[in-house]
C-alpha cells in the first residue's frame, strides 16, 4: 500500500498563497519527515494519468518555468475581470449613470463584452495548464491495487472525476480531504457557479469515496450528516468520517525581505487590531468596520488593518474603506503582504480580530497565537475548538460586544478570555502531516480488515 497525495491545483498554482493552498503545500512539504512505514507520493492527475511530483515549485529554467507563467497570466487575468466589474459596481451608483437607466444597461454592456474578450484567452490558457506537464518536477507513475488516493487538494474545479474513478473501480481507494461545506450550508456568501459547481462535486465525492478527513471536528460531523442526508445512512456507514488539525508556520517566509516603511510606520505608538484573510462577505468585515466606527466615535485611539486580496461581492465595502475619514489614520489595508511583512505584523499588533460568519477551521488564529498574538473571534462552533477558552468570543448579532472586549483590553491591559493565553499551544505543520496520514492509514486498515478487501494483487495497472 502506498498514499497518492494529490495536489494538482497547487502544482499547476505554485505563486497561490491562500488557506487551502497554503495547507497542500504544508502538507506536501512536511510528508518525508511523516513517521509512516507507507510511502507518501505527491501526485497530480492529468491527461487521464497519475504523475508523481518531485517538486511543487517550478525551476528557474524557462522551460521549467512555463506553468508558472501560464499561472501567473491566467490570475492576472481573472484579477483584470474582476476590477471590470468593480468599475462597474462603482460606476453606476455615480452621475450620470445613476440618473439613467439607459446609460446603466448600456455600461452594463460594455463591461460584459470586455469581460468576455479577457475570458477567451483566460479559457484558452486554462487549457494549456490543465493539460501541460512539466517533466522536470513530474512524471508518469504506475498504481496499484492497494493504493490509496487522497484528494488533498481542491477538487470541485478539476477534470479528473473519470481518471480517479478508473482508479478505483482498479482496487485504488479514494480519501478526499473536506475543508468545509460552506457552498452548501451558506451559499448566500459564494458565487452561484461556484454553488453549482461544488454540488456537483459533492454528490460525486460522497458517491466515489472510501472515506473523508475534514480539518477540525466541526467540519467533520457536517460532512457525516451531509453524507447521510445524500446516501441514507446504511450507505454512508460504510464511508469512514475523522479529521485532522492543520499546522501554524509561515513557511515562505524569507527573512532577508524588506519589511515596507508604511507597514512598520503602522505600528508605533498606537494598539492595532488585525483582521487577515481574503476581503469577502463570509468574513464580515462590515462588522468590524462597524465596531471600530464605534470606537473611533468614542475617541478610543486605535487602530484597525485589514490584510488580504480583494476577493468577491466586497466592492462596496472596498469603497466604503477607500472613502473612509479614518483610511491611513487609524484603519488600514494591506492586499499583498509577503509572509515575511504578515510575521512582522503579528508579531507587533495588539490582537486579531477574526469575526467570520461560518469557517472550515480559522488557520489565521493558529497562525497568530502560535506567534503569541492573542486572538477574538465570532462565537462559532469551530473556533471554540480550536482557541478553547485561550480566545476571547464575541456575538455576531451587535459589534457592541466586540467593542467591550477591546474596551477590556485597551483599560486593564489584560486580555479578555477565560483563561490564560500563555498556556495554549499548537500543532507545527510536521505534526498535521503525521495526523492526517496517521488517521488515514489507521481507518484505511480497520475497512480492509472488516470487508476483506485487502487486493492481493500487485500487477501494474497504471500504464497501458
Amino acid at each position: 500500500m502506498r498514499l497518492l497525495i494529490e495536489c494538482t491545483y497547487v502544482y499547476d498554482h505554485p505563486n497561490d498563497n491562500s488557506g487551502i493552498q497554503r495547507v497542500v503545500r504544508n502538507i506536501v512539504n512536511n510528508l518525508d519527515a511523516v513517521n509512516s512505514d507507507v510511502p507518501c507520493i505527491p501526485v497530480i492527475l492529468k491527461n487521464d494519468k497519475v504523475y508523481g511530483v518531485s517538486s511543487l515549485s517550478p525551476s528557474k529554467s524557462s522551460i521549467s518555468n512555463l506553468q508558472s507563467w501560464l499561472s501567473h497570466q491566467h490570475a492576472r487575468l481573472s484579477r483584470l475581470r474582476h476590477r471590470v466589474w468593480q468599475y462597474q459596481a462603482r460606476r453606476e451608483r455615480k452621475w450620470p449613470f445613476h440618473d439613467s437607466p439607459f446609460l446603466r444597461v448600456f455600461l452594463g454592456l460594455a463591461c460584459r463584452a470586455f469581460s468576455l474578450a479577457l475570458a477567451l484567452p483566460q479559457k484558452a490558457l486554462a487549457q494549456i495548464s490543465l493539460r501541460y506537464v512539466d517533466k522536470a518536477r513530474a512524471n508518469e507513475m504506475e498504481y496499484l491495487p492497494g493504493d490509496v488516493l487522497v484528494l488533498l487538494d481542491s477538487s470541485w474545479h478539476a477534470d479528473f472525476f473519470p481518471v480517479a474513478e478508473r482508479l478505483k473501480a482498479q482496487g485504488v481507494s479514494i480519501v478526499s480531504v473536506i475543508y468545509d461545506l460552506i457552498p452548501l450550508t451558506h451559499p448566500q456568501f459564494c458565487d452561484d457557479g461556484l454553488v453549482r459547481v461544488f454540488q456537483h462535486w459533492f454528490d460525486w465525492i460522497a458517491r466515489t469515496a472510501d472515506g473523508f478527513i475534514s480539518i477540525s471536528q466541526t467540519i467533520s460531523d457536517q460532512v457525516r450528516q451531509e453524507a447521510q442526508w445524500r446516501l441514507g445512512r446504511d450507505v454512508a456507514a460504510e464511508r469512514w468520517f475523522d479529521y485532522f488539525h492543520l499546522g501554524s508556520e509561515l513557511d515562505l517566509i524569507n527573512e532577508k525581505a524588506v519589511v515596507r516603511h508604511d507597514v512598520k510606520r503602522m505600528f508605533k505608538n498606537r494598539s492595532v487590531y488585525l483582521m487577515v484573510s481574503t476581503v469577502e462577505p463570509r468574513k464580515n468585515h462590515v462588522y468590524l468596520l462597524d465596531a471600530f466606527d464605534k470606537l473611533w466615535a468614542e475617541g478610543v485611539d486605535v487602530a484597525l488593518c485589514i490584510v488580504g486580496k480583494v476577493g468577491w461581492k466586497c466592492e462596496k465595502l472596498i469603497e466604503r474603506i477607500k472613502q473612509h475619514p479614518e483610511l491611513n489614520r487609524h484603519l488600514f489595508m494591506f492586499n499583498d503582504l509577503s509572509d515575511r511583512e504578515l510575521e512582522y505584523c503579528y508579531r507587533n499588533a495588539r490582537s486579531l480580530v477574526f469575526p467570520s460568519y461560518v469557517e472550515g477551521f480559522g488557520l489565521p488564529l493558529v497562525e497568530a497565537m502560535q506567534r503569541g498574538l492573542p486572538a477574538m473571534a465570532s462565537d462559532i462552533p469551530v473556533f471554540r475548538e480550536i482557541g478553547d477558552d485561550a480566545m476571547a468570543y464575541f456575538g455576531l448579532s451587535d459589534p457592541e460586544s466586540l467593542c467591550r472586549l477591546v474596551r477590556r483590553f485597551e483599560s486593564t491591559g489584560q486580555f479578555p478570555s477565560v483563561a490564560g493565553f500563555a498556556d495554549w499551544s499548537w500543532l507545527t505543520w510536521k505534526d498535521s502531516a503525521n495526523q492526517l496520514i496517521e488517521r488515514v492509514l489507521r481507518h484505511t486498515r480497520e475497512s480492509r480488515r472488516e470487508d476483506g478487501s485487502v487486493v492481493a494483487s500487485h500487477a501494474v495497472i497504471g500504464r497501458s
